[in-house]
């Protein structure tokens, strides 16, 4: 007999009619039901046009008859009328949760070198260590870092459900490219193909009653972060930036995206801050101070904290072992982390 999953893998074929992408990840899916070779789908449209569900409904049937043990597909049509527009608009689109995790926050920035993926993975452990049961996935497909920051080579399976069981370290669940890759392994996929292997680390991860799931996406505003922040009901958005006026130009440029598509901002993190130096304990301003301090009271929003640039950051995430991890009284780093954390579990409570 079919199953759920087999379904679902099927009408992921189906492309909304005018876009690349399709109606599972758009989340216009709302249930399947199953009753031996008979198969029964709901589907909500938000439309004028008459010729998309007809379309959807010629797709589907026809996927659908192809899965082995389907013997007859019932098609519910749920028609809504949008105040606007016909079909789904770049700041519109449906959009829906993760099945498995409560709260979902976005880890971006404008530029890469910044840092982010060091402040996403410390950020994770940071939450763990309230109590919060953390996932974090690695959105960077091109370079994937979190396998390495967090010392594991294991690889993830699938279980009976089809479903990546994602790799658990340190009390968090993980998934990333790295875990699937070669060291010297790259990843050779344009957008449309990158955007799927990321809708199938989010949706067909057997995530475990997350309360925070915590995406750590590429840098910049391309197909992979659009796809993300069209169609996952993200809880909000942390920003990280450096000091300096280079990198704080296209931390806007991250900003807007997510409030183009109604994604609040908490907040930003100022990551490589200042150096403080180990002989004399004094700090230092390498790239600059108070761009991110400026820049967030110019956006409205939190400064949620400045990481200091410490060798033992730098140390821990070659050594696969967070800052986090340490008591705070032993890294500034690990004490503002964890201060950062509290800060967003008062932002996006459970």
């Amino acid at each position: 007999m079919p199953t759920e999953s087999d379904i679902r893998t099927a009408l992921s074929q189906v492309r909304y009619p005018g876009f690349s992408r399709d109606i599972i990840s758009f989340g216009l899916v709302k249930g399947i039901t199953m009753d031996g070779g008979k198969v029964i789908v709901d589907i909500s449209v938000a439309t004028r046009d008459a010729n998309i569900p007809r379309l959807i409904h010629e797709q589907a049937m026809d996927v659908l008859m192809k899965v082995p043990g389907v013997t007859e597909a019932k098609l519910n049509f749920d028609i809504k009328e949008p105040p606007n527009t016909a079909t789904p608009s770049a700041d519109k689109l449906p959009k829906s949760s993760i099945p498995g995790v409560k709260k979902i926050i976005a880890v971006g920035s404008g530029k890469g070198g910044v840092g982010k993926s060091t402040v996403a993975s410390n950020l994770a452990v940071a939450l763990a260590k309230t109590g919060a049961k953390v996932g974090l996935c690695d959105c960077d497909l091109y370079g994937p870092s979190i396998a390495h920051m967090f010392g594991s080579n294991y690889r993830p399976f699938q279980n009976e459900e089809q479903q990546i069981v994602p790799i658990e370290r340190y009390g968090l669940q993980l998934i990333s490219m790295g875990f699937l890759l070669d060291d010297d392994s790259a990843v050779i996929v344009r957008g449309p193909i990158a955007t799927r292997y990321i809708q199938q680390f989010l949706r067909q991860v057997a995530w475990d009653n997350l309360d925070y799931l915590v995406l750590d996406l590429p840098p910049g505003t391309g197909d992979i972060q659009l796809t993300i922040v069209q169609t996952v009901a993200l809880d909000g958005a942390v920003i990280v930036t450096t000091p300096q006026e280079v990198a704080l130009i296209d931390a806007r440029k991250a900003v807007s995206m997510f409030q183009k598509v109604n994604v609040p901002i908490l907040g930003i993190i100022e990551n490589m801050s200042y150096f403080l130096c180990p002989s004399d304990g004094q700090s230092y301003h390498i790239f600059g101070k108070g761009g991110g301090e400026h820049e967030a009271k110019r956006l409205g929003v939190p400064l949620l904290g400045q990481i200091p640039i410490e060798m033992s950051v730098r140390e821990s995430g070659d050594e696969g072992h967070p800052i986090a991890l340490e008591e705070s009284s032993k890294s500034v780093a690990a004490e503002t982390f964890h201060a950062i954390a509290g800060k967003l579990t008062l932002s996006v409570p459970l």
